[in-house]
C-alpha cells in the first residue's frame, strides 16, 4: 500500500496513493492510523483523492475506526472522495454519521472546530 503522511501542527494528513483500497490495505491503513491515538498529535485526515474503488467492508471498518477516535476524544475526517466511491457510500446509512468533507481544507477546519468543541465541553 502506498500513502503519503504529512504531519501538521494539530493533525496527520494521510493521502492514499493507490487507486483501489482493498481489505488487506485497509487493515494496514487502520494499523497506521491507530498508532496516532497515543501520539502528541492524535487527529487524522484521510485524503481519498486517488482512490477509485473501495469495498463496502473497508468503508465500514473506517467508519468504526472513526467512531473509536471520537470516543477517545480525537478526530478522524475523510475527504476528497471520488464520485464512484461517493455513489457506493450513498447506498449505506452509515454515510450520515461519517465526517466527510469535499476538500482537505474543509477537513482541516472540521478538525479545528472539533478541538474547540472538546475544549469547551
Amino acid at each position: 500500500m502506498k500513502f503519503k503522511i504529512d504531519t501538521k501542527e494539530r493533525m496527520h494528513v494521510i493521502t492514499i496513493e493507490d487507486e483501489e483500497l482493498t481489505a488487506n490495505m485497509t487493515e494496514q491503513l487502520i494499523g497506521q492510523i491507530e498508532s496516532y491515538l497515543n501520539s502528541a498529535i492524535p487527529n487524522v485526515i484521510l485524503v481519498f483523492s486517488n482512490v477509485r474503488k473501495i469495498p463496502v467492508d473497508s468503508l465500514q471498518l473506517l467508519f468504526s475506526l472513526q467512531q473509536f477516535f471520537y470516543k477517545e476524544g480525537h478526530s478522524l475526517v475523510f475527504c476528497e472522495f471520488q464520485p464512484a466511491v461517493e455513489n457506493i457510500l450513498r447506498q449505506y446509512p452509515f454515510i450520515d454519521k461519517m465526517n466527510i468533507t469535499p476538500t482537505e481544507s474543509e477537513a482541516w477546519d472540521m478538525v479545528q472546530m472539533e478541538e474547540i468543541e472538546r475544549e469547551l465541553s
